[in-house]
């Protein structure tokens, strides 16, 4: 799973790929609210605004 601004979604989902063999599920924080769980704020790459969740 990662947490991505948008400039990364392209790095995270090359990653994903080649974690797990499979293509990602990307999910946009704007538009989805986690009953259980809080997304991280920032992205996993660098200081920006996390937008997007690739899983």
């Amino acid at each position: 799973m990662y947490v991505v601004c948008k400039e990364h979604v392209e790095l995270a989902i090359e990653n994903f790929v080649d974690e797990f063999e499979d293509a990602p599920d990307i999910v946009d924080l704007k538009e989805t609210e986690f009953s259980d769980w809080d997304p991280p704020v920032k992205c996993v790459e660098c200081e920006r605004h996390a937008e997007f969740l690739v899983v």
